[in-house]
């Protein structure tokens, strides 16, 4: 007979007990597992170019043309429809992306190394604001910021890691942030300066220009997400850590592709459990609504899955000018999230609950038997490829990937 609570305590607690480090950056067709040069790695569940959202689609677009693989929309069409590129999820893959998540071989990507258990994750690199390749956009303007992280940035990080001799400790940077009013998902202002702040003395010491260096360190600096990348593939490397755990219903994978969301739970393997996903509520940039906005979307929900983002609102009451609400709202969300979750978090606290470890590892039971979904913050994409995002709020994942995740998981352990 399994015993349910104890393979959850052993889940929960590898989740928490990783130790992710940024180690290095390189080419994703040189260390994410399973990378070739016609594939695309995707955010969310599965998706086909039929049933793809129109931010997804726009993405998919962009990186072919990225890669030289396409001239425009219709031959990166075709190349899909045919089947000469796969699209496949970046969950698949070890990996992690935001919004459309989209990552294609050449593109270089952030390594963490979770050094308590020894798996690796993988990330693209943050675009910063505007017209950006996550969205959909995929102009020559948007193509050209590509190319100049992939040929100036992404090396220049590299070897400025290089010069590091533990890596960056996202774990305890993600500590800290959230003491300076982050949560870790929409809000990593604090981090992002950390972030910076940390590589800046790295940077000063590689070869390259003065100017190279300053065009990369304002880069960083102006864009309060830079850090978000490298934190999302770090909670990818704490919730595979906890993954696999025979008889755990400890949900360790939530994603969205602007269509359908996706959880995977710890005790059954790689299957997949979708539904359609939420439209968001929130606050909309001026000149949108919510008749502008895409399905909800992204791989940025594996902060919430490790405890933080949603789950840490009450650390970062000012998080609500974005997404709409009050500081209590964001205090009840944090409260809420108690109820479904497995722990309270060893290495994330919140110092207006007295320090209180955030609520970590969601318990598919607990939905079901409280009727409680996960809360989630995100970004709003438009609906339409190359617009950009419109705004953020909140939304959550449909009940149905949970009611079926728990017969399956009946089925599995003969509990039916």
């Amino acid at each position: 007979m399994i015993d349910i609570d104890q393979a959850n305590q052993t889940a929960v607690t590898r989740m928490m007990e990783a130790r992710p480090i940024l180690k290095s950056i390189d080419t994703a067709l040189d260390v994410i597992p399973g990378m070739r040069e016609n594939l695309l790695l995707h955010a969310g569940p599965p998706i086909t170019w039929e049933r793809a959202s129109g931010p997804m689609r726009g993405a998919i677009v962009g990186a072919l043309i990225y890669e030289g693989l396409a001239a425009d929309w219709a031959d990166a069409e075709h190349l899909v429809k045919s089947g000469e590129v796969d699209l496949e999820p970046c969950h698949e893959h070890s990996s992690v992306g935001p919004m459309a998540g989209v990552t294609s071989a050449s593109m270089k990507v952030y390594v963490l190394e979770n050094v308590t258990h020894g798996n690796t994750a993988y990330c693209n690199l943050n675009e910063g604001y505007g017209k950006v390749l996550r969205y959909g956009a995929y102009s020559e303007e948007v193509l050209a910021k590509l190319r100049w992280m992939n040929e100036l940035m992404g090396p220049m990080l590299a070897e400025a890691l290089d010069k590091s001799e533990d890596g960056l400790d996202i774990r305890a940077l993600l500590a800290e942030s959230l003491h300076m009013g982050d949560e870790g998902h929409n809000r990593n202002k604090a981090g992002s300066i950390i972030f910076t702040t940390k590589l800046a003395p790295l940077i000063a010491q590689t070869g390259y220009s003065d100017e190279e260096k300053a065009k990369v360190l304002q880069f960083l600096g102006d864009n309060a997400l830079s850090v978000l990348n490298p934190v999302m593939g770090a909670c990818k490397a704490m919730a595979d850590a906890a993954h696999g755990v025979a008889g755990s219903t400890l949900m360790t994978t939530m994603a969205r592709n602007g269509t359908d969301l996706g959880i995977r739970v710890s005790g059954l393997g790689d299957q997949w459990f979708t539904g359609p996903v939420g439209q968001p509520r929130g606050l909309y940039f001026s000149g949108f609504t919510a008749d502008d906005a895409s399905g909800d979307i992204g791989d940025s929900t594996i902060t919430e899955t490790v405890g933080i983002g949603a789950f840490a609102m009450a650390a970062a009451p000012a998080i609500v000018t974005f997404i709409s609400g009050t500081a209590q709202d964001a205090l009840n969300a944090t409260m809420e999230m108690y109820e479904i979750t497995l722990a309270e978090n060893t290495h994330f606290t919140i110092p207006y609950l007295d320090f209180k470890g955030t609520p970590t590892g969601v318990d598919i039971r607990k939905v079901i038997e409280l009727g409680i979904t996960p809360r989630i913050n995100t970004g709003i994409a438009h609906k339409e490829a190359g617009v950009g995002q419109v705004g953020a709020g909140l939304v959550r994942p449909p009940m149905n990937v949970f009611e079926e995740a728990l017969i399956a998981y009946a089925e599995q352990y003969g509990l039916g």
